[in-house]
């Protein structure tokens, strides 16, 4: 996937407000970056706001009956605030969604081949369906067979594949490890290290599993009720009180309240 080695441009999140229905805040002035050619990861609880930000990036607010109320969202030279999802794949961003979202009843094949939707170069196509079995062999194996009947790790590994097919500069995987056994999720996280590192590739992992995410990831975001509450480089992270208080494990209850740990870690405070 010659395109993928092409220098990826930053994506710069500055200020994001979203609210849905028009009343419930989604997002309360989130920004973040991501480098080119770096791996980012954003921590967080069900509800801290990792899938608003995901959905602000890739164009889908919208479905969701969301919209973005201020900021500003930029990959590159492209202003991502409006755009259609269409616009956001071909601007060099693809998208691993949480659930994987495969089409159950089309063949590993059919479902890849989608991933290439918005590409018209139909000869690179088939060679880059090749590389994807070269990086998922199982997917190799099984290109044939119905993906609704496949494991789950087999399901993500589609996933992943099928949004290589795009050749982003930009990979956005959103709960990667939802699901699956720990074996198969460090799995998953030795390719994409290996198409960062390989390819180039910018990867944004949206995450719960804060221990995997901050072990492959070179700098982090932490999320709590739609805002940024900590962030630094991932091995810096994490030795942090605060996140190993409250992503990984700690060690048994706090002495401090959670509303004095955080102030020490929310962007801006002094230590």
């Amino acid at each position: 996937m010659e395109q993928s080695r092409t220098p990826a441009p930053e994506l710069v999140v500055s200020g994001l407000e979203v609210v849905y229905s028009g009343a419930v805040v989604g997002l309360g002035g989130v920004s973040i970056n991501v480098p080119s050619g770096s791996i980012v990861s954003v921590l967080g609880a069900n509800g801290a706001g990792k899938t608003t930000l995901v959905r602000s990036i890739t164009g889908l607010l919208f479905v969701h009956d969301g919209r973005i109320r201020d900021g500003s969202i930029r990959f590159g030279d492209t202003d991502l605030i409006g755009a259609s999802a269409s616009t956001t794949v071909r601007s060099g961003i693809a998208q691993v969604p949480e659930g994987r979202m495969l089409f159950p009843r089309l063949t590993v094949e059919e479902n890849l081949q989608c991933g290439a939707a918005t590409r018209r170069d139909r000869g690179e196509i088939a060679a880059d369906l090749d590389v994807v079995y070269e990086q998922f062999p199982r997917l190799g194996e099984r290109r044939d067979k119905v993906a609704g009947y496949l494991s789950g790790g087999e399901q993500q590994m589609v996933a992943i594949g099928r949004a290589l097919m795009a050749r982003p500069r930009l990979l956005v995987c959103d709960e990667l490890s939802l699901g699956l056994a720990p074996l198969i999720v460090l799995e998953l996280f030795d390719r994409l290290t290996e198409l960062n590192e390989r390819d180039g590739v910018s990867i944004l992992v949206i995450e719960q599993n804060a221990r995997v995410a901050l072990a492959r990831s070179h700098y982090a975001y932490v999320f709590e009720t739609g805002k940024v509450v900590a962030e630094g480089p991932s091995a810096e992270l994490q030795q942090d009180e605060f996140v190993q208080e409250a992503y990984l494990g700690g060690a048994g209850d706090a002495r401090e309240s959670y509303e004095r740990i955080a102030a020490r870690f929310r962007r801006g405070a002094t230590a």
